[in-house]
């Protein structure tokens, strides 16, 4: 029993990650997502949302972010999202529907948060407890 107590201790003592839904994402603008996602991962928790952002968004995220860099507080970010694939079936050339198709997106405190591989259908990362 001791050893099952510490052990949920140990658990106590990591990261949060928050799955964020489509859903939620849609329904704000673009400036209270990218303020929702710094200050979230500010409080050191790992996002992962089911639906990327757009390259717009991802741009207003760095460069916010990169406004906010403490040398000994807040690290940054790491980023990392799924290739995103456009149509490029001749019905969506046709009717221009080259709109992008992001996929799922994974955000963290870039000192917590380090990705060691990707590839068009996997991100493989190491999150550490500690900072």
């Amino acid at each position: 029993m001791k050893r099952l107590q510490r052990g949920l201790g140990d658990l106590m003592q990591g990261f949060q990650m928050d799955l964020i839904s489509e859903h939620r994402l849609s329904s704000m603008a673009p400036v209270e997502k990218v303020r929702f996602i710094i200050d979230e991962v500010m409080s050191g928790k790992i996002l992962v949302l089911e639906k990327g952002l757009s390259p717009e968004e991802e741009a207003s995220l760095i460069e916010m972010t990169m406004t906010l860099i403490e040398p000994d507080g807040f690290s940054g970010i790491e980023m990392e999202s799924y290739p995103s694939e456009v149509d490029t079936s001749f019905i969506g050339k046709l009717l221009k529907k080259n709109a992008l198709k992001t996929r799922l997106t994974v955000i963290g405190p870039a000192d917590q948060l380090k990705t060691l591989r990707k590839d068009r259908d996997m991100i493989s990362a190491l999150v550490s407890a500690s900072k």
